[in-house]
């Protein structure tokens, strides 16, 4: 009984907060808007916590690229400035290239010679609702610079 006590007092400490280093200029930007954003709503403050920033590569090239998720920055005056039915906007920067997708959840896989950005997204990609399971795989192409998509593949 004890376990499961435990773990619902864990679910109901606040996120710590997540040093905010060294990054990219527009994910900086990012951060600095919601920040403006969220102390312009009823002066709230803006708290990043963990997991909001992930170092993972995603181009397969073995080096480090970086992911913001705004969904994870918390606004102590507003629920959320970032999500929606849609999911939470993300963005995925490869050097100086930053991609943003609304995201209900991604993973990066490696599928036989590539490292694929698998995106949950919005039902309605796929011909549903909200609730209908939809995924888009991205995929780094290094000459163009930009991810490519079967779903999006003119647009970077």
């Amino acid at each position: 009984m004890l376990k499961p006590l435990f773990a619902l007092l864990l679910l109901a400490l606040p996120a710590a907060a997540q040093p905010v280093e060294d990054l990219p200029a527009p994910l900086q930007a990012a951060i600095d808007t919601a920040r403006t954003d969220c102390a312009n709503f009823e002066s709230g403050t803006l708290e990043v916590t963990w997991g909001a920033t992930t170092r993972t590569d995603l181009t397969g090239d073995g080096q480090p690229d970086l992911v913001l998720d705004l969904g994870k920055l918390q606004c102590s005056s507003i629920a959320s400035l970032y999500c929606g039915t849609g999911g939470c906007s993300v963005m995925f920067a490869v050097g100086d290239t930053v991609t943003e997708r609304l995201s209900k959840g991604w993973t990066v896989q490696r599928f036989g010679p590539l490292t694929v950005v698998l995106n949950q997204v919005h039902g309605s990609a796929c011909g549903g609702t909200n609730l209908t399971p939809c995924v888009e795989a991205l995929v780094w192409d290094t000459d163009a610079r930009r991810f490519t998509s079967l779903a999006d593949p003119g647009n970077p």
